[in-house]
């Protein structure tokens, strides 16, 4: 383990906060809730039937966890904020009543009600089943409009980009084709994240084919209004665009390409301007650099919900747990 991650679970410790597993009955999320409750990184809430998960791992040690079986609970107070909340949709009590029978409504529900600090869950339900709840009830920060990912990639700690080798990419697994706006709200989200889980003091470059009017194009239009939105919505974020990659990275670069930047030539957090080249981007890094790539991590919603790959091992879970009890910091 990097350590990045023995960091975010030190911290992670520090704040007790709680974390709600809605697919509780799955040997992997069992074996993590395991581990985080006996390391104290978070408290667990998972959400299944006590026989199952009995049954499923009898030799882990589930003492301190609290288990919520859904269907010998009161739902009702629930499927009332459900229907509350989605009533202009025409929800009704009857159909709030089915949904919130579904663990990863129920889960989403309890952290929008303050029984949790986050949720998350993905080891064997498809992403939009797992945003989709999140979008619905808990919904996106103040001030941000769109939900979006991040990679955390750690280099070699002496390596001279980023912040002892640690950078963040963002969006590079949920928006295929932001407009100005939501690549702002990209861009704030990831500099939150940054701070938040990496540690770092955001120095955010919006990443273009072009530096500082380089090139006339629609493409880069849509970066340069993104950099004004956020100046307007974070003037205290240290942001700048439109930056070539090199001109973000390389100090040399920067001084013949964008002279007097804050940003360039020492940025840390990447914001790409579409998925192709944020996915591209990340994964090039990752096997040319040999980088380690934590994530995809979610952000921007008011409160944090994380999605794992199927494919996800119980330590991925601890680490996508600690994540989130830091993610319910920010904005606080």
């Amino acid at each position: 383990m990097n350590d990045l991650l023995t960091s975010v679970r030190e911290k992670a410790k520090s704040l007790k906060k709680t974390i709600v597993l809605a697919e509780g009955e799955e040997p992997r999320i069992i074996t993590a809730a395991a581990k985080v409750q006996a390391e104290g990184i978070a408290k667990i809430i998972l959400l299944g039937d006590p026989k199952v998960i009995a049954e499923k791992c009898p030799a882990v040690d589930l003492k301190g966890i609290k288990v919520i079986d859904i269907n010998s609970v009161d739902i009702e107070p629930y499927a009332q904020l459900l229907c509350e909340l989605r009533k202009a949709k025409g929800m009704d009590m009857e159909s709030a009543r089915k949904f919130v029978k579904n663990p990863l409504y129920f889960g989403v529900i309890m952290v929008k009600r303050g029984e949790a600090d986050g949720m998350v869950a993905g080891s064997v339900n498809a992403t939009g089943d797992v945003l989709r709840p999140a979008l619905q009830i808990i919904k996106t920060a103040p001030g941000i409009k769109t939900v979006s990912s991040c990679f955390i990639m750690c280099l070699d700690k002496n390596s001279k980009y980023g912040e002892n080798g640690v950078m963040v990419f963002g969006d590079c697994a949920v928006n295929p084709n932001p407009d100005s706006q939501q690549l702002a709200d990209i861009a704030i989200a990831s500099a939150d994240t940054a701070a938040a889980i990496a540690g770092i003091t955001p120095r955010v470059a919006l990443l273009s084919f072009s530096t500082k009017g380089s090139a006339r194009h629609e493409l880069v239009d849509k970066v340069t209004t993104a950099l004004t939105l956020v100046k307007a919505a974070r003037p205290e974020l240290q942001i700048d665009g439109e930056l070539q990659a090199d001109a973000a990275l390389v100090p040399t670069v920067a001084d013949l390409k964008a002279p007097g930047s804050t940003v360039a030539g020492k940025a840390n957090v990447l914001i790409f301007p579409d998925l192709q080249a944020g996915n591209i981007g990340y994964k090039l890094v990752q096997r040319l650099a040999g980088a380690e790539a934590i994530g995809p991590i979610c952000q921007g919603f008011n409160m944090p919900v994380n999605d794992l790959s199927r494919g996800c091992s119980s330590e991925d879970v601890v680490n996508v747990v600690a994540m989130t009890a830091l993610q319910s910091t920010i904005g606080k």
